[in-house]
Formats: structure tokens, sequence, C-alpha cells
């Protein structure tokens, strides 16, 4: 534990100086939409790009981060409160050497910060924001106001859906609330279990015109994932499908994802940091 913890300190030490990470919540309106796989999917085909990710596991009272990837966290976000540790000793490693951090058990006291539990907060999570590209939390399902604080304050949202009837209703209404949070907030949307890509961008299209007509805000479509046995596959064995199937037709649909989303370039971030649009969420109600 202590020479990971030092090397991903070194590591921090490289890197400082650079600009903040950008970060990312990824959020869905109902479980069982594969938010959690793909954003660790999402973050090892980012860092086989070269890009630094880190992935906060923030689903509260249900985080599965590390067991989607077979591991077993000595440490999680719980313990930077709880017994007042650096968060450089909190990061696991998952495949690939991925950074991540685990949510544990009794984490939504973590939502209800007081301002020194807050400040504390801030003054270790800057430390990653200059050590990583990109900071990926993987929220909940649905919506509570805690969370929406959480989730407004990032640089960006994805939100992902299925083509199901039920699931995009869900999605609408977390963008719902999401617009009605923070109009500007770049919003995202990836259409998961797909049966083909037209159908997946029927889904989107569908989507995007009600976020249009009732909430007068704009949605991008992220991209498309199909619906894969190779991912079930994968989920089974704890491993990441582009690690265990990265021939499959899932693996090859994210590689283009992802290449697509770098090749935009990166979006201009919010002039405020993630923690100053927390802070501002949390204590200027």
């Amino acid at each position: 534990m202590k020479d990971q913890a030092e090397i991903l300190r070194r590591r921090m030490q490289e890197l400082e100086g650079k600009p903040q990470a950008k970060t990312i919540a990824i959020a869905s309106g109902k479980g069982g939409v594969g938010k959690s796989n793909f954003s660790i999917n999402f973050a090892l085909q980012l860092m086989k790009n070269g890009k630094k990710v880190l992935i906060f596991d923030l689903d509260i009272g249900m985080g599965n981060i590390d067991i989607l990837m077979g591991k077993s966290p000595t440490r999680t976000f719980v313990d930077l409160f709880r017994e007042e540790m650096s968060i450089h000793d909190i990061i696991e490693l998952g495949p690939e050497s991925l950074p991540y951090i685990a949510g544990g058990s009794g984490l939504s006291h973590i939502f209800e910060l007081d301002q020194e539990k807050f400040t504390y907060f801030q003054d270790e999570y800057e430390k990653l924001a200059k050590s990583f590209d990109y900071i990926l939390f993987d929220m909940g399902a649905g919506a509570t106001q805690d969370s929406l604080n959480f989730i407004s304050s990032a640089h960006e949202v994805i939100v992902v859906t299925t083509p199901e009837p039920t699931s995009i209703t869900d999605g609408y209404a977390m963008i719902k609330h999401l617009v009605h949070k923070d109009k500007n907030l770049p919003l995202k949307i990836l259409v998961n279990r797909s049966l083909s890509e037209k159908n997946g961008r029927a889904t989107f299209d569908r989507l995007s015109l009600v976020v249009k007509r009732f909430l007068d805000s704009e949605v991008t479509l992220l991209g498309v994932l199909p619906d894969d046995r190779s991912v079930i596959e994968a989920v089974n064995k704890q491993r990441p499908f582009v690690i265990d199937r990265p021939n499959s037709s899932v693996s090859r649909a994210i590689e283009k994802l992802v290449q697509s989303y770098l090749n935009e370039g990166h979006l201009q971030s919010s002039p405020r940091s993630f923690v100053d649009k927390l802070k501002r969420f949390v204590f200027e109600r």
C-alpha cells in the first residue's frame, strides 16, 4: 500500500503546475443501464489514448466499481474523512493501473459536509485536479438534492440511457433536474445496449426533441454502444470488456466513441473550478 501511494505521489509531483483536470459526472435516471461498466471502460479507453484518468465511485450506498474490476479496496472515500487521510492514500489501482477511489459504506454522509470537512475535501481534491487529465464521477442512479450538487458542479455530464421507453423517460427526468440547476451545463447522451446504430441514434433524437421542446435546452450525442453479450461475459469474470474482449463490437464501438470525443478538443471549462461550483451549491443556497 505504501509503495502504491508513493508511486501516485511521484506521478502527482511530476504533473504539478498543469491545468486542472476536466471533471465529468456520469449519471443515469435509473439503475441497470450499465453506467458503472461504461465508466470503467470509458476511462480505460481514455488511458489507451495517453490520458491520465481517475474514477471516483460516488454511487451512494451501492458503489460497485471495485466489484466490476474484481478488486477489494483497502481504503475508500469514507476513510478520507473518518481517518483524515491524505487523498493519495485512498487511491487504489485497478486493471491497467487505472486509479480509482472506492465509495465504501456510509457514503451518504459524505454529501452532507460541514464547512470544516468541505475545506478539508477541497484541499485534498485540489491535489488531484492538477494530477489528472480527467476525473470521472460515477454517480448513483436517480437524483437527490445532494447528488445533484455534485453532478452540476462537474464541467460536463454524461447521461447514460438505453432505448427502453422507461429508461428514456428516467433519463429525461435527470436532464430536467440538471437543466433547472444549471441551464449552461454541457450534457452528453450515451445510448447503451442498442440493437443497432440506427436504433441508438433514433433514441437520442427522441430524447433530444423533448429536451428542446419542453426544457428549451440542448443535449449532444456522445455515442451509441451495442447490446453485446461480451459485456455480460466480462462482468461475470469481473473484467472490463475492453480488456476481456478487445475485438468485440462493443469494444470497437467505445474505441470509436473515445476517439471522436477526443477529436472534439477539450471543451472550455467553466471559469469556476469543480470545488468552487460545489461550494456555491452547498453553502450559498
